[in-house]
């Protein structure tokens, strides 16, 4: 194993490995405090962080508002209020070693207000924002502007050159380094384009050399790539280490820290990842942002597919081949589908499915009456914790609104995230992981239910394995 290389942030050498930031209260001050200590680089999640009451209980999030508009400004609080919690508690346990950094999601609700909230109500604490999902164009400006690092997350050269001509080459001396995060290994929404084949990988080493060289085209020859998604032993990629195709680089770890003695995730969660089998851990397109994203095909994603599956085009007139009257709902009312369709319609129904949902496609799904209640119930309880949502027609824009029909295919992301973070049976709820998750079964350093504390899975890192 060659000997990893210390990286400088803002005045101090760490060692190149880099906690990962997982969405709602799954990387928390406790985890991300003993990541820094270890002497590497945490990160806590400032997304919907949890805070905590005077008895040192997290308070629970709930929404209070009458409208989507005052739920999302109870949000944006919450969120501010949750990320100075957890950062200054990283900044205790830390102990002032290693780096500490946030992570903020660029298409999650508020996210200008909450980070510029949270790098003024912890100033100085924080050493550099981590910015994904989405083009955080605006990043450099306000990382800049409170004197920290930024980093943002990129699928390819391709999307780093266009954050650089449109905003990064002003504030070119805070760009800490540029994330590359893998899309066909990461977990949680990956960057896929739309010419990007998701069942067909390619490999991240010429999309690594293709971003080095794109950055060594603005003067950052100096400025690490963060490798990020599929490292699990750092022996297997060696050869990005000292070579000067990828230059300095810094690697990420996201899924493998779950599994410590600090990881703030339930047992029932931890449980659960030691029993992932290979190949479990999937693609797909349910997300209410509309990325793509990785996780457990477990029987909450299992129930997304077959939602989907059970799926028909209709017309309120008959028209081609939509020539065979189906009622639908309560009052019976016709619609006009294909003989094929209308014989599945009819199975379904006959099945339990009886609730039809109208999609923003033309197209209807067919779910249980208790589903149905589900859905409709999620969709009223919108607080707006994205800037756009496919499954409640949420916009944070002057309008509130995207102007198309709720999406009954996908699901409320900050329920299903929230839940499972608190205690909320993981089979039942959205599971991000990494592909490279099955590996907590078959590597022996987790043998006989060993859970590691934080420094022994650095300290196991830095031997490469």
């Amino acid at each position: 194993m060659k000997a990893l290389n210390a990286v400088r942030i803002q005045g101090v050498e760490v060692l190149p490995l880099l906690e990962g930031g997982k969405g709602v209260s799954a990387t928390n001050g406790q985890s991300s405090g003993a990541w820094a200590a270890a002497g590497g680089i945490g990160t806590v999640s400032a997304v919907n962080a949890d805070s905590y009451d005077a008895n040192g209980e997290i308070v629970p999030q709930v929404y209070r508002g009458k409208t989507r508009r005052e739920r999302h400004e109870e949000l944006v609080e919450y969120g501010i209020r949750g990320g100075i919690t957890q950062v200054q508690r990283a900044h205790d346990v830390s102990g002032g070693k290693g780096r500490l950094h946030i992570n903020v999601l660029w298409e999650m609700g508020g996210a200008e207000r909450v980070l510029k909230g949270v790098l003024e109500g912890a100033r100085g604490l924080v050493h550099g924002v981590t910015c994904g999902a989405g083009m955080p164009y605006r990043l450099s400006e306000i990382a800049a502007s409170f004197g920290v690092n930024y980093y943002p997350i990129v699928s390819s050269g391709r999307a780093f050159r266009a954050l650089w001509k449109r905003a990064y080459h002003k504030f070119s001396h805070f760009l800490g380094g540029v994330v590359y995060e893998d899309p066909w290994l990461a977990g949680g929404h990956n960057g896929l384009s739309n010419s990007e084949d998701p069942l067909k990988p390619e490999d991240p080493y010429p999309r690594v050399v293709q971003l080095r060289k794109d950055m060594n085209e603005a003067g950052l020859h100096d400025t690490p790539v963060i490798m990020a998604g599929g490292v699990w032993y750092l022996r297997e990629w060696q050869h990005f280490i000292d070579n000067p195709e990828v230059g300095p680089v810094i690697f990420q770890f996201g899924t493998r820290p779950l599994l410590t003695q600090e990881s703030p995730i339930p047992q029932s969660w931890k449980d659960r990842l030691t029993r992932i089998a290979k190949g479990e851990v999937s693609l797909h397109r349910f997300s209410p942002t509309g990325f793509y994203s990785s996780a457990v095909r477990n029987p909450f994603l299992r129930e997304m597919e077959e939602r989907s599956e059970r799926q028909i085009a209709y017309s309120s007139e008959p028209v081609g081949d939509h020539q065979a009257a189906l009622a639908i709902g309560a009052r019976g009312r016709l619609v006009y589908v294909t003989p094929h369709d209308k014989e599945r319609a009819e199975g379904w129904i006959a099945a339990g499915f009886s609730e039809a949902m109208r999609t923003p496609d033309h197209t209807m799904v067919f779910v249980t009456l208790e589903k149905a209640r589900e859905i409709h119930k999620d969709q009223i309880d919108c607080m707006g914790c994205l800037s756009a949502c496919k499954f409640s027609n949420w916009s944070q824009g002057e309008e509130g609104t995207t102007g198309k029909k709720a999406d009954p295919r996908s699901f409320c992301i900050q329920k299903t995230l929230q839940d499972i973070a608190h205690g909320d049976d993981p089979e039942r709820n959205l599971m991000f992981a990494g592909h490279s998750a099955y590996r907590f079964g078959t590597d022996p350093f987790y043998s006989n239910g060993f859970v590691p504390t934080v420094r022994q899975l650095v300290d196991r890192l830095v031997t490469g394995d």
